[in-house]
């Protein structure tokens, strides 16, 4: 029998590609002055956060209700100089008091406005690109079948997975309650929905099924989990095997110590250095994982059309590949830096993650 990829797993890769795309040329732009202006960050902070702080700011709650999100990573976006996160000036002159957080003005700094322009045609000249990349009908097709699934779903996603809570389960957030907005909009025809947000919402909502149904998040699973066995994993081998970085491995890792699915212990192979192995529990998990994940995707089957899986599995077979890795996908053409981009100074991946890893680090999709 044929192994195929799951589709959390195809969605992930292609939605990592564009990201990385998105934020080479973001940085390519901004290169002038980035190095004495604000820390780069990832697409998921202009997704999820500041394309909806307009010229005159907006509440902090105003924009949870707006992104459909509250891991906003405000705090991390004022550090790195993006945004002012203060009370309204109308109310400064009161100091007795301090407003509610949800109360706070989001305003853009100058810095920040300037990355708001930029960020803003990114989507448009990312996908132009795909287009020549893998064909304007392939292109198409995958917007075609990522929409049959999206005009079902019920639920108020945001533009972009959540970053990943370092401190919790790394599941990814419940959606907002709020009968009375509809969902975001997914284009009225001349400002169609950026293709990353439409692989961004499919995914998500597959990651929300399969965590109902299990207590470690799909991250976790899809990247590192999915790696390890009994005999032992090096820990410096992880990032190579998950396509994730060394922070990101080392937080799913000691997720997975603390709840005894693993144990680490001195590789007796090397004079320095770890090795990772399940425990028995470990094992348990990785086949609750693997066996979730063909029932999810065997429901997903039954509620949104087996045709518009089909078309959906077929549209990502061509971009992605049968692995997504560097020797086998062509998404990996999307993924070259310009020569003087931070990534163009690192080791250059063996593989896109199974899953991405959005952290509190800038928000870059494989956890750098």
């Amino acid at each position: 029998m044929t192994f195929r990829l799951p589709l959390p797993t195809q969605l992930s890769a292609a939605l990592v590609a564009y990201t990385i795309e998105f934020d080479n040329e973001f940085e390519y732009q901004m290169a002038h002055w980035t190095t004495r202006g604000p820390w780069l960050v990832s697409q998921v902070m202009w997704a999820n956060v500041m394309q909806y702080v307009d010229e005159a700011g907006v509440s902090v709650d105003e924009l949870h209700r707006r992104a459909c999100t509250t891991r906003d990573m405000l705090g991390g976006l004022a550090r790195w100089g993006y945004v002012v996160v203060a009370a309204d000036s109308a109310d400064s002159a009161d100091t007795r008091s301090k407003p509610p957080r949800g109360e706070l003005i989001v305003r853009a700094t100058p810095n920040g406005k300037t990355a708001q322009e930029i960020w803003r045609p990114l989507a448009g000249t990312i996908e132009e690109r795909w287009r020549k990349k893998f064909g304007t009908e392939t292109i198409a097709t995958l917007r075609e079948s990522l929409q049959a699934v999206i005009d079902q779903i019920e639920l108020r996603l945001p533009a972009y997975l959540p970053v990943i809570s370092p401190t919790g389960t790394g599941q990814a957030e419940l959606p907002m309650v709020a009968e009375s907005d509809p969902k975001p909009s997914v284009g009225d025809g001349s400002t169609p929905i950026d293709l990353s947000a439409m692989l961004s919402r499919v995914l998500l909502a597959f990651t929300l099924d399969f965590e109902s149904q299990t207590r470690i998040s799909l991250a976790t699973c899809a990247d590192t989990l999915r790696v390890l066995d009994t005999s032992g994993v090096r820990i410096r081998d992880l990032p190579r095997l998950t396509g994730v970085s060394k922070e990101a491995n080392s937080m799913t890792v000691g997720f997975l110590r603390r709840h005894g699915c693993a144990e680490v212990e001195s590789d007796p192979t090397l004079t320095r250095g770890n090795r990772v192995r399940l425990t028995a529990k470990g094992q348990k998990a990785q086949d609750t994982y693997l066996r979730v994940l063909a029932s999810t995707e065997e429901q997903w089957h039954a509620r949104f059309g087996a045709r518009n899986l089909a078309n959906l599995r077929q549209s990502l077979d061509r971009l992605v590949g049968a692995q997504p890795t560097a020797e086998i996908s062509p998404l990996f053409q999307c993924l070259e830096p310009y020569p003087d981009g931070w990534r163009a100074s690192v080791r250059r991946p063996d593989t896109l993650p199974h899953y991405p890893m959005v952290l509190h680090r800038g928000g870059y999709p494989d956890g750098s």
